[in-house]
């Protein structure tokens, strides 16, 4: 039986990727910052499904994370999905002339420290599993390459909090791979997805947005690690 925790799965992407393993036998942690949002999570999931309260911005609540989850076996399978976007004047993102070191220290604090905080935690449960895996939840607006090509529609994107700190996804991706040759561990980019942290504009439906998740979640032992990763194959950095 694999298990598996997916952080920020009471609703949307992590929602999805949590049904699908599900589905696939996996046991799924549903974790989630609200207790009673969580647990309603897991009941609709049903079987299978465990709520548990995860906050990844807060170290108390990240090990009582792994103390119960230790406790009911350990972990395989860890899917860092919690993020967040910044939001500036209007509810726009906050573009290089709005941006504050305020804006941008409360992204990190999730996209990047929370992803660092659960994975630094977890990792001894981790390490005992005979194949274990972190899928990191990243996005296209992550690579540079694509950003600073001006024929790219990511280029035309204005923020810089967000994909600052994916590509800090990105590189922390790279180096825990290297340091943990045993694990597979991987960042992804889910798409364009109508979820809240874009006010549900996106242009794929969270079932479409999962699928690489959901595929990278059940990489093997003789899968790649240190990639980066759409449904199409390896992206640019």
């Amino acid at each position: 039986m694999t298990t598996t925790l997916i952080t920020g799965a009471n609703k949307g992407l992590g929602h999805e990727t949590a049904r699908r393993l599900l589905a696939a036998g996996h046991t799924v942690y549903v974790g989630s910052r609200d207790e009673a949002r969580g647990q309603a999570a897991a009941e609709r999931l049903g079987r299978g499904a465990r709520a548990v309260r995860l906050d990844v911005t807060d170290d108390a609540s990240v090990a009582d994370a792994v103390k119960t989850i230790e406790a009911d076996g350990g972990l395989d399978v860890l899917v860092n999905n919690a993020g967040i976007e910044a939001r500036g004047r209007n509810n726009e993102v906050g573009g290089a002339a709005d941006v504050t070191a305020d804006m941008m220290r409360e992204v990190f604090e999730t996209n990047v420290f929370g992803t660092v905080r659960v994975t630094h935690a977890f990792l001894p449960l981790l390490l005992r599993s005979a194949a274990p895996v972190v899928v990191n939840v990243s996005s296209g607006l992550a690579s540079l390459a694509h950003v600073s090509d001006p024929d790219h529609p990511a280029a035309a994107y204005p923020g810089v909090a967000y994909p600052a700190s994916k590509a800090a996804v990105n590189m922390v991706t790279v180096q825990f791979a290297k340091a943990f040759p045993r694990m597979r561990i991987n960042a992804v980019e889910p798409g364009f997805t109508r979820t809240d942290l874009n006010g549900n504009t996106g242009t794929q439906t969270v079932e479409e947005g999962a699928e690489i998740i959901v595929r990278m979640a059940q990489a093997g032992p003789d899968g790649p690690s240190g990639g980066f990763f759409d449904l199409a194959g390896p992206l640019p950095w």
